[in-house]
């Protein structure tokens, strides 16, 4: 192989391949064709001289020889990221994309309404909020930030403590008038409970229905909050929510949500915010990461609310 048949700039579409494992993936987060991302690789590996990725049905996986260059390509995908933070230049302001992983209450309730704030200070900025009930890889590149659950304990990730949160045990207003109070957490057996599917739970601070009360048969199950709340209000039963959310539905209506107990039933879970060590001190990350946790810290009191 000559020097002058390597291409560098292949080894970005390479990265996103060996990341999303499909070409039509990689091709969408490069905003480019997927023909262009499959000519590229075909470049690259015949420049190389080796096969790169074993074509399966199911997608793209690195053979041994992409396996090798995969650590290559990603120590130079991180010099660049550095000389990016450190040349770049603080006085020409933020730009580029920022893509932000959330879980799907946070992302949707809290996280959403604020967001164009931060737009509007930095116009140059194109922000992606990807508000799903899931865990997203920095390592991977699926999301600059990410908003989680729980502190990591390992890997190549900075994390910084955003709140503590409350939740506790909300039904509708229209349910409670057509069942009753519920006035012990012995009651709570003779209700439909909704919560999440038992094998899509995707962290274990989220699997807190054994933590109410023994003998609790979830009937309703999916694996979006939101649509949990949604079926609350609908008066589908009893459901462990955020107070965060829950609070922003109350009031008299027949679908408002009403606490449970709320002096013998609650519980307290975390978010972190994360971001990669290799990219955190880019501007775009840093504001953007910056802007979230000063959103949170001013609305503290809406996380820990007494209900």
């Amino acid at each position: 192989m000559r020097a002058g048949d390597f291409d560098w700039s292949d080894l970005t579409f390479f990265l996103a391949v060996a990341r999303a494992g499909r070409l039509t993936a990689a091709a969408a987060r490069l905003k480019v064709e997927h023909s262009t991302v499959s000519r590229r690789i075909g470049a690259l590996e015949e420049a190389l001289g080796a096969k790169l990725f074993d074509r399966r049905p199911h997608g793209y996986g690195l053979t041994a020889a992409g396996e090798r260059l995969m650590a290559a390509a990603e120590g130079m995908e991180t010099l660049a990221l550095a000389a990016q933070g450190e040349i770049g230049g603080a006085d020409l302001g933020v730009a580029g994309t920022v893509r932000i992983g959330a879980p799907d209450g946070f992302g949707t309730f809290f996280l959403a309404p604020r967001i164009s704030a931060l737009a509007d200070l930095h116009p140059e900025l194109d922000i992606q909020l990807l508000a799903m009930p899931r865990l997203f890889s920095l390592s991977k590149r699926e999301a600059d930030i990410a908003i989680s659950l729980s502190r990591p304990k390992e890997g190549r990730l900075h994390a910084r403590k955003l709140t503590d949160y409350r939740l506790g045990l909300y039904a509708s207003r229209a349910y409670l008038e057509r069942h009753g109070p519920i006035e012990s957490r012995a009651g709570l057996q003779r209700h439909p409970f909704i919560g999440y599917v038992d094998d899509l739970i995707y962290a274990p601070e989220l699997d807190y229905v054994p933590l109410v009360a023994k003998d609790i048969r979830v009937r309703l199950k999916s694996s979006s909050l939101v649509a949990q709340l949604t079926a609350t209000q609908a008066g589908a039963g009893v459901c462990v929510l955020p107070c965060f959310m829950a609070d922003l539905f109350a009031g008299d209506r027949p679908n408002a949500l009403v606490p449970i107990l709320p002096g013998d039933v609650g519980l307290t879970r975390t978010f972190w915010l994360l971001t990669h060590t290799d990219t955190r001190d880019l501007a775009r990350i840093r504001v953007a990461a910056d802007f979230i946790a000063g959103v949170v810290q001013a609305a503290r009191g809406q996380f820990l609310s007494p209900r």
